[in-house]
């Protein structure tokens, strides 16, 4: 299954363990498999059974098939997997965004931290990787004390304590959030994935997002709404089904199995929920 995911990227045959590798499949991966709710949305309003499940192995076994990989729970999960695979050292860790999505300390976010690759301007071979965050960073960052610009974004990583650290998007982004040393265990990565997943209280079980980061900027449809930032900067409103359905198809969203009176159910009780947003704001 690691060669249908490397496939799915436009690789073939497995790549060494070497930095330019990484940046490689950071890019591909970004490129390739947007950050999306997709298959929780679709459950909360009874259309399938449940999520998609959060099991490195399902995810890495659904993509390789031509589906689609999830949140961040599902884009690292798969991610930490095919890199160790690949013989990379790597720890998934503990985070969770600082726009809260629980109480303080509750995991909310799956980090990944590769190690062993050292360059020029990272001596100590300590890398960031994240193809989870939606409209992140694009290129693994230095795990070091700094700003980084990256394509006209500027992030920060700051150390926090002995073992911590936080990531401060760029003004333009959609999140901040902070991690800490050591592994995540998998059924704690489960059992936050039945708390974010499942409606009402569920916060990832309200509005469709995807998003996807390219070279020069990112682009997110909550919702009804189109977002643009970066290069090309714009905002748009998808009222007409077909519409929102391209622009999602634009994005790397896939349809394998989905029913089209799903989608178009989908679509209408997002557009009533974000007509009430317009009202409430």
């Amino acid at each position: 299954m690691i060669d249908g995911y490397l496939r799915r990227l436009g690789i073939e045959g497995r790549p060494g363990a070497t930095y330019e590798t990484l940046v490689d499949l950071h890019h591909r991966h970004l490129d390739t498999l947007p950050y999306e709710n997709l298959s929780i949305m679709l459950a909360a309003i009874g259309a399938v059974g449940a999520p998609d499940p959060v099991d490195p192995e399902v995810t890495l076994a659904r993509v390789a098939a031509g589906g689609n990989a999830g949140y961040c729970f599902h884009n690292n999960g798969v991610f930490s997997l095919v890199l160790k695979e690949l013989g990379f050292d790597v720890v998934r860790r503990f985070g969770q965004m600082l726009e809260a999505t629980g109480p303080s300390g509750t995991l909310d976010h799956l980090a990944i931290e590769v190690r062993g690759l050292p360059t020029s301007s990272n001596p100590a071979g300590r890398w960031a990787a994240d193809v989870g965050y939606g409209d992140g960073f694009r290129d693994p960052l230095p795990l070091v004390d700094g700003h980084f610009r990256q394509s006209g974004f500027v992030y920060r990583l700051a150390r926090v304590g002995e073992s911590g650290w936080t990531f401060h998007h760029d003004p333009h982004g959609s999140f901040n959030g902070s991690f800490v040393r050591g592994d995540v265990a998998q059924d704690a990565i489960e059992t936050s994935h039945l708390r974010l997943s499942t409606p009402p209280e569920g916060d990832f079980a309200r509005k469709l997002v995807v998003q996807r980061r390219d070279a020069t900027g990112a682009d997110t449809v909550r919702s009804i709404r189109h977002t643009r930032t970066g290069s090309g900067a714009s905002t748009r409103e998808l009222r007409d089904f077909e519409e929102w359905r391209a622009a999602l198809g634009n994005l790397g969203l896939s349809f394998l199995g989905v029913e089209d009176d799903a989608l178009r159910e989908l679509h209408k009780r997002q557009a009533a929920d974000y007509d009430e947003w317009l009202l409430t704001r």
